[in-house]
């Protein structure tokens, strides 16, 4: 299957990731761009960015679900003496990796690629799920059934004995579920599991649980299994449908604006708070 015949309300197994991301329609990244602004959502579809951190993030994907992105090894012998990909020919064994749809890994970072895979892996609730049968990297295509908008996602991972949806993330900051919540929130992932369950419910009839496996990028790479409550769903849905009617009234318009023109005013956030502090507690 080419990205010039996108398939239309139907789940696909075994799709290239370059394929997928080729074909037509609206994917969670998509709306979380949107949510930004309708400008940003149109500079990234031909401006794909590239980060160091997606980069270990596709790398432990793949090592973890045994599909999605091809992972590379830069050798050691192009590196720097201090282990840096500055030199000349790393340049160029990276550029030619990415220009061939695979992530360029160096040595050490690989190392911490298959720590982390260990850490799910031997994580028991993790581990339960990715060993119970099903598909990874699954591609799905589906319309809004409000607006006809044509959507996209691709499962990390797709139950089949279970209508469970999981999703491998991870963090350079916390696994806690104490303290996961914000993260989550400005991330998007609100938008992300709304946005997949929606799909998995319109192509399979049923709905769908979306669970998070978190691992983090830094020693010991500890993990959790998480899964957001019914309020954190609802707000998601609220923002995702917000951004589906916003993506069918610009092209609709033809008009892909920045931020709101004029001068606006900031309100504080609910955590944003006066300290309350006794000066005497600091100079008894």
């Amino acid at each position: 299957m080419t990205a010039t015949t996108a398939p239309v309300d139907q789940i696909v197994l075994d799709m290239l990731d370059a394929e997928y991301r080729k074909a037509p329609g609206l994917s969670s990244t998509g709306l979380k761009h949107l949510l930004d602004s309708p400008a940003r959502y149109q500079h990234e579809l031909t401006h794909r960015t590239e980060k160091k951190a997606f980069d270990l993030g596709h790398a432990v994907h793949a090592k973890v679900l045994g599909a999605g992105l091809d992972v590379t090894v830069v050798p050691a012998e192009v590196l720097a003496s201090n282990g840096a990909a500055s030199t000349k020919d790393a340049k160029e064994f990276i550029a030619g990796a990415r220009a061939k749809g695979l992530v360029p890994i160096k040595p050490d970072e690989w190392a911490a690629v298959e720590r982390m895979a260990d850490a799910v892996t031997n994580h028991a609730d993790a581990r339960a799920l990715l060993e119970a049968p099903g598909d990874s990297e699954v591609s799905a295509f589906w319309h809004d059934p409000e607006s006809d908008v044509a959507c996209k996602g691709r499962f990390d991972r797709m139950l089949a004995d279970a209508p469970v949806l999981l999703d491998v993330k991870t963090t350079g900051q916390t696994a806690d579920p104490r303290h996961l919540a914000r993260y989550a929130g400005n991330l998007g992932w609100d938008v992300q599991a709304d946005h997949y369950r929606d799909g998995a419910e319109i192509l399979c009839g049923i709905p769908h649980r979306f669970i998070h496996i978190v691992v983090e990028t830094t020693e010991p790479h500890l993990v959790s299994v998480v899964e957001l409550d019914a309020d954190f769903l609802t707000i998601g849905a609220g923002l995702r449908r917000a951004a589906i009617d916003l993506y069918a009234a610009c092209t609709a318009a033809g008009e892909w604006p920045g931020y709101p023109a004029g001068i606006t005013p900031l309100r504080p956030p609910t955590w944003h708070a006066a300290a309350d502090i006794d000066p005497e507690e600091y100079l008894s």
